[in-house]
């Protein structure tokens, strides 16, 4: 397949698992009696575009929603007897960032199945491959299944990872206050707002399968759909005990930090208390002006070295009295 035209792949499904590979003029001359069609669009080629718009006989609102250079928020709506869904999958693209989550658009019927993306997913490449293998979805039912539990999965080592990390920083935390210590929370708890941003809608729209009553959705996928909507809810949930930890965390040792510079500066502040008197006495002998007391007396600069420790002492010991140190 020419990639270039927006085209990445096309299916008519055979019923069994498997289906036969067709290009633009098999999509042209694809009936309804031949199998459910599906077509997986790059929605940034131009062919894609124009036969989005104008060849498959859907109203320009759902057609322009489905070719928006941008992923929308995670939907379902119903569009006569089928489904416009939009979902997001993890970005599993090489120097891209995960929780920068890709969006896949779908138009699904009982007789065909239209999916758009702009960043390459998993996902599609993966049920494309099961289809050349003959284990790929049967229906429109099973696809949607298919692709609703194949966009989830990744979100499970994601997950355990965040809180295998806040764990390991919740141990440094106990004997270590540095600076990186502050920016892995802090990365830790944005990843887990932005997989949030995107997984809370979408157990929302998940749950619109229970809802919307197409004809063409079986039973089993409705209670299997049902249950990729509770385990995004529990995700959900997952990112919000995560984030609530690394919050905990933080601000431990944000007083942690706190606690050391208060004490530094109470050092700080006891060291000049008692430093100050003995610097304004060698302050004071140190003008040199006519009239100063023991300038003429040898040993005057020796009562005034023993004055000084000897101010400093009694200094530390009136503070120890005052329980001020």
């Amino acid at each position: 397949m020419d990639e270039s035209d927006g085209l990445l792949f096309a299916y008519i499904l055979d019923g069994k698992g498997g289906g036969k590979q067709i290009d633009w003029n098999g999509i042209r001359e694809w009936k309804p009696d031949d199998g459910v069609l599906w077509v997986h669009l790059d929605r940034t080629g131009e062919r894609a575009k124009d036969w989005v718009a104008g060849s498959i006989g859907i109203d320009p609102a759902t057609s322009e929603t489905l070719l928006m250079p941008t992923a929308n928020r995670p939907r379902v709506q119903r569009i006569n007897d089928g489904l416009m869904v939009i979902m997001r999958g993890v970005n599993l693209n090489p120097s891209d960032q995960p929780d920068d989550m890709v969006g896949l658009h779908m138009l699904i019927d009982s007789n065909r199945i239209l999916t758009l993306r702009r960043r390459r997913l998993m996902a599609g490449t993966e049920i494309g491959d099961l289809i050349a293998a003959g284990r790929g979805p049967k229906d429109s039912s099973d696809f949607l299944s298919e692709v609703a539990d194949r966009l989830l999965q990744p979100m499970v080592p994601i997950i355990n990872d965040l809180d295998d990390k806040v764990d390991l920083l919740q141990s440094e935390l106990l004997s270590n206050t540095s600076a990186a210590l502050r920016r892995n929370l802090q990365d830790i708890r944005q990843h887990a707002i932005n997989y949030r941003r995107y997984l809370a809608p979408q157990r929302d729209a998940m749950s619109r399968f229970q809802t919307e009553h197409v004809p063409w959705l079986k039973d089993l996928d409705r209670a299997y759909l049902r249950e990729i909507a509770d385990r995004t809810l529990r995700f959900v949930e997952d990112l919000d005990s995560i984030r609530e930890r690394a919050a905990i965390a933080q601000d431990e040792l944000n007083n942690r930090l706190s606690d050391q510079m208060n004490r530094t500066m109470y050092l700080l502040t006891v060291v000049s208390a008692i430093l100050l008197p003995p610097s304004l006495l060698t302050g004071l002998f140190g003008i040199n002006v006519a009239g100063m007391p023991g300038t003429e007396t040898t040993w005057a600069f020796a009562a005034i070295a023993i004055l000084i420790p000897l101010l400093g002492a009694i200094e530390f010991i009136v503070l120890r009295r005052l329980r001020l140190i």
